[in-house]
């Protein structure tokens, strides 16, 4: 009678845990750039219905289950165009803006493109909308003079053409050591952890790869991976397995109630 009690107890914990994590995808359904969680469970061990470690059954139950990890899929959401130079979209999965903290030096990884024009030190840089700095391919921070922050979109369609005159190929290898924008990817971005502000930091050991090729567009920002009809499809899911939940315990409690009258 008490493993139902504690079954039913921990399913509804579970099922809280999971409320949250649909709650916070669909809070940021309007955040660019993010990306939404998803909850992955685990059974807790079963048990030998005969009370017999040795016995050839089926009739196995469980006691309950709980909440494993969340994974994130930082796949290539919708696209939105906007007028201003200073915003890009990623075209990559699992690929990522490196930013820094210029107070702390940390760094961390973002989807989000929306950057602006900021001045730090005796020039502006291009910084993200909480004042962090983001970086080119040799990790330092991305000058954006205001005159030439149009070479920031030029850059990005250049580096990559084949020019068919030599002096202009000459030209584009010496252009490839400028500072650019660049992303990075992981061999596992699973292990990426959110920081908040649609960031992420990686875990010691767990070094980027600078993307070579990068699909970036200029003038456009990504939209939130959030898709409102499957959060509210999982949130009427969940709020129904809580009721469940809820209807186990209470039922547990009073059967033993019963149980406790009648030995009375």
């Amino acid at each position: 009678m008490y493993q139902s009690f504690y079954t039913g107890a921990l399913g509804a914990g579970t099922c809280m845990a999971k409320m949250g994590i649909i709650s916070n995808n669909l809070a940021n359904i309007n955040n660019d750039g993010f990306k939404p969680k998803t909850a992955v469970f685990s059974d807790l061990l079963n048990y030998n219905l005969n009370d017999s470690e040795t016995a050839v059954t089926e009739l196995m139950a469980g006691n309950g289950v709980r909440l494993q990890r969340t994974y994130t899929h930082y796949d290539v959401s919708a696209m939105a165009q906007t007028t201003s130079p200073c915003d890009f979209a990623i075209g990559d999965e699992n690929a990522f803006f490196m930013v820094q903290d210029p107070a702390t030096g940390a760094i961390t990884y973002t989807r989000n493109g929306n950057f602006h024009k900021g001045q730090w030190q005796d020039g502006y840089y291009l910084t993200t909308s909480t004042g962090k700095l983001v970086l080119d391919q040799n990790g330092e921070p991305l000058e954006a003079e205001t005159p030439d922050i149009e070479k920031l979109i030029a850059m990005l369609d250049e580096d990559y053409e084949e020019e068919e005159d030599e002096d202009e190929d000459e030209d584009d290898e010496i252009d490839e050591d400028k500072p650019r924008l660049s992303v990075y990817t992981f061999s596992n971005p699973s292990h990426l952890v959110s920081v908040g502000d649609n960031e992420y930091s990686a875990p010691a050991g767990m070094e980027p790869v600078l993307v070579e090729h990068p699909k970036i567009v200029s003038c456009a920002l990504e939209r939130s991976g959030t898709d409102l009809s499957k959060e509210m499809v999982r949130m009427i899911e969940c709020q129904r397995a809580y009721s469940y939940a809820l209807k186990m315990v209470t039922t547990a409690d009073e059967i033993e109630t019963t149980i406790n009258s009648l030995r009375g």
